[in-house]
């Protein structure tokens, strides 16, 4: 496979698959539950999640190696396993697609907050990072995910982490905003421009959005993203809100509403489109048709 810069740099748009606890809650975790210790219990519907997507069309598959450093475990007792965790995410998804796809290593936030704001110093984060990443980088991926930040110092922690363990292999780095009378900021306040300076300072590769609003509202973050940066644009979108109907969570917004909404991204020069919570494979299958005939139009 052509590395993955390379394919943004020649104009290339890719599809990145969708949620990941969307499908393991159909599998058997229940709420409360470590994501991650599935890892080790039931390898094989990481392998069925990684298929799935795969046969979606999706371009990038991630692990399931969300919550899988050591501060994040230690909140279920697991941080002894960090190692095998991480490393048994890393080898479901790579069983599944072989290299049929670029594996992209998922990690997001510690779940700890940082000084001045929160108890714990910043050089413990990103040791906890760094852990983490030197497991997963170990057995071979195509791209390290730093997502769903909300703090920027967190999320350059996590993006130095990344470049000091694994300088070969790019990093993609995504925040969480949320909408407000005054524009987009994180719950820590980061504006996108912050966002966008801010990791592409600590060495991000790729930088963006996901998760915490529906694709209309991330048409916007990454417009806003493209005045600020020239750094390819990765945006995953959730389904729409959560909304409960009966003791069940759904979200209202279809695969074909957010394949004819992502037109608009890839308009706007987006380099990486793929799902966030309430997504499924239908909604990476509907992406990726959006994506084709996009191509081919650019290609006429």
């Amino acid at each position: 496979m052509q590395k993955l810069l390379d394919s943004l740099k020649a104009g290339q748009v890719l599809v990145a698959d969708g949620a990941m606890g969307t499908m393991l809650f159909k599998r058997g975790l229940k709420p409360g539950d470590c994501p991650e210790k599935m890892n080790l219990e039931h390898p094989e519907a990481l392998e069925e999640i990684a298929y799935l997507y795969l046969n979606a069309g999706a371009d990038i598959i991630q692990t399931n190696t969300f919550g899988g450093s050591p501060l994040k475990l230690s909140q279920y007792a697991l941080e002894d396993k960090t190692e095998a965790i991480n490393i048994a995410g890393v080898r479901a998804a790579r069983r599944a697609i072989d290299a049929s796809a670029y594996l992209s290593a998922s990690c997001g936030p510690s779940g700890r907050l940082l000084k001045p704001y929160g108890d714990t110093e910043p050089d413990v984060v990103r040791q906890g990072f760094e852990r983490q990443l030197r497991a997963i980088s170990g057995e071979g991926v195509e791209l390290i995910c730093i997502e769903t930040m909300t703090d920027l110092a967190e999320a350059v922690l996590a993006v130095q982490a990344a470049k000091a363990v694994a300088p070969h292999i790019p990093v993609a780095a995504t925040m969480t905003f949320d909408e407000t009378p005054r524009g987009f900021f994180t719950v820590m306040g980061t504006t996108v421009e912050k966002a966008a300076e801010g990791l592409a300072a600590a060495g991000a590769d790729v930088i963006g959005s996901n998760c915490g609003n529906g694709i209309e509202n991330m048409i916007k973050i990454a417009a806003e993203f493209k005045q600020h940066t020239s750094k390819p644009l990765l945006i995953q979108s959730n389904a729409g809100l959560p909304q409960m109907q009966g003791d069940t969570l759904q979200y209202p917004e279809s695969p074909e509403f957010t394949a004819d909404r992502c037109r608009a991204l890839l308009e706007l020069g987006v380099s990486i489109i793929g799902g966030c919570c309430g997504t499924t494979p239908a909604h990476t299958a509907a992406i990726r048709r959006v994506v084709d005939e996009f191509n081919r139009t650019r290609s006429d």
